[in-house]
């Protein structure tokens, strides 16, 4: 797979050639390329944001750096034989980011990322980018950060573990939290005691049917005390 992504801060991302990442990188499974939108700016100071039409607070992202940043890095994969790519900016008026959203994504073959900052990105650039390929507003969830710097981070974090290959055990991936619905069965390891606590004795019985059942019976658990919101409404009154 193919990620690229635009931000006026692109050190934020320094992170991700870091552990199953970074190794995903050295061996060719994914490909991660990181720009610097004011690559596109060509005035002295590289300007990227401009006053709001109709007034108000703050600044909103120029139209024309995006325009020619997604002409390149889209032109350049339609060169090969990968077609149209999805493109994401992260928005709190965006669909809401989820474990369903992250296994779609891991199946396309190019993302690019779009990183907005200030008051936002003109509205255009998402109309014309849809010329482009695929548009997708995307939420981490009810709140506002100060860029779509982390909420990328997040998602490529969450979508290229998801990549096969990435992951050494891809068994792994299938107990986890949301893969079934439900929240995960919480983890023990050695020692069996510690500070006066102790690992549950189903999990020291190697009876594999038992300890299967304790842990579907541990996610249902959770996921009513915790998120009862993900369980279906009869199962959630009953909490």
């Amino acid at each position: 797979m193919r990620i690229d992504v635009l931000s006026i801060f692109p050190s934020y991302f320094d992170g991700l050639t870091l552990s199953l990442l970074g190794k995903a990188q050295d061996a060719g499974i994914l490909d991660l390329r990181v720009r610097d939108l004011r690559e596109w700016a060509f005035d002295r100071h590289r300007t990227v944001d401009d006053t709001p039409y109709g007034g108000g607070a703050g600044m909103v992202m120029k139209p024309e750096p995006w325009g020619l940043a997604l002409d390149e890095i889209a032109g350049d994969v339609a060169a090969g034989e990968a077609g149209p790519p999805t493109i994401i900016f992260p928005s709190p008026a965006g669909e809401v980011f989820t474990q369903r959203t992250a296994r779609d994504l891991a199946t396309r073959e190019h993302l690019i990322f779009g990183c907005g900052r200030y008051e936002g990105i003109d509205e255009r650039v998402f109309e014309y980018a849809s010329q482009l390929g695929e548009v997708r507003l995307i939420s981490l969830g009810d709140y506002v950060l100060n860029g779509g710097e982390v909420a990328t981070m997040a998602m490529i974090e969450a979508i290229g573990r998801l990549i096969p290959g990435v992951v050494g055990n891809p068994e792994s991936l299938v107990e986890e939290s949301h893969e079934d619905g439900l929240l995960e069965y919480p983890s023990y390891t050695k020692p069996a005691s510690w500070r006066e606590r102790t690992v549950p004795d189903v999990l020291l019985s190697g009876n594999h049917a038992a300890i299967a059942a304790w842990r579907r019976d541990q996610q249902f658990e959770r996921t009513r005390r915790r998120r009862p919101d993900l369980l279906p409404s009869d199962d959630a009154a009953q909490s």
